[in-house]
């Protein structure tokens, strides 16, 4: 009978994890369902050509976000990169074509790998595309941090109540019709705003445009299965620092089947391990018996 108990345990946390791939399968929107969603959904396109390093959009971002005043001056040739304090930064890079500027923020992914690793939703992908972050549903797991493939969120470890912090693209603003902090005050319109198609259309019509002045690929278009930031650049983009070996394909399709089975295994794990015991327990008495 322990045995049978056993088996039976055995089985049903096998089942578990089919059920669990059956339900991924079920939510898995289709390419076509997806493609629907992100054209209307909100983007930024950051033109780095035009970008001229005066960081108000930082300091737009701190004062919207009420985080610290970034600092006045910063060290020539260093490589910021976001923090819990500093949700956008501007970094400048050497290239084959002089010095070039680019502003660094969340990516707000298409399908982001932080709210597929997140089990209570507390990192979220709103309907109008921004991700946010949901203090009130978070249990400080961390997952969203680890599986970022742009090393996004940050975790407060100082403060007695951390957050995780990230840029949410102005997301009570956009609620209010107003657009982006940063991308309002950018007093050379190296930053623009709308939705993803409209941003799209407006970075290859520059590209056609200009055909010698352009890098003929618009960066966060297929990257990580496409992004809600965009970039453009007259140099190859590895060389302002962005990953270029990122998968086209949606990093939570890689991990979706495991993220849904993941709730089940934990809820039969200690009953799988109970039964295990009783079922060896009778062999374990029979050897010292013996």
């Amino acid at each position: 009978m322990r045995r049978r108990s056993a088996v039976k345990t055995l089985a049903l946390a096998a089942g578990s994890t089919l059920v669990g791939r059956n339900l991924a399968q079920a939510r898995t929107p289709s390419p076509r369902t997806e493609l629907a969603a992100a054209t209307g959904s909100s983007a930024i396109l950051v033109d780095t050509t035009k970008c001229i390093g005066c960081r108000m959009c930082e300091r737009a971002c701190a004062k919207a976000n009420g985080l610290p005043e970034p600092p006045k001056s910063v060290e020539s040739g260093k490589v910021r990169d976001t923090s819990e304090t500093q949700w956008t930064v501007v970094n400048r890079y050497e290239t084959e074509n002089g010095p070039v500027n680019v502003k660094r923020q969340c990516m707000h992914c298409l399908q982001p790998a932080c709210t597929s690793a997140c089990l209570t939703k507390a990192m979220y992908k709103t309907e109008e595309g921004p991700v946010i972050w949901r203090g009130d549903k978070c249990m400080g797991c961390r997952f969203c941090m680890l599986s970022c493939p742009f090393d996004v969120p940050k975790f407060e470890y100082h403060s007695a109540n951390p957050r995780i912090q990230k840029c949410q693209m102005c997301f009570d603003r956009l609620q209010e019709g107003e657009i982006p902090a940063c991308v309002s005050v950018c007093p050379v319109n190296a930053t623009s705003y709308g939705t993803r198609t409209e941003m799209l259309e407006l970075a290859w019509s520059r590209v056609y445009g200009e055909p010698d002045k352009y890098v003929h690929h618009v960066y966060g278009e297929d990257e990580a299965g496409g992004t809600g930031l965009l970039y453009l650049a007259s140099v190859p983009f590895e060389q302002l620092g962005f990953r270029t070996d990122l998968s086209q394909t949606p990093y939570p399709t890689f991990t979706r089947d495991f993220l849904y089975a993941v709730p089940f295994v934990l809820t039969l794990f200690p009953p799988f391990l109970l039964a295990v015991s009783k079922a060896t327990a009778g062999n374990r008495q029979q050897d010292s018996e013996g």
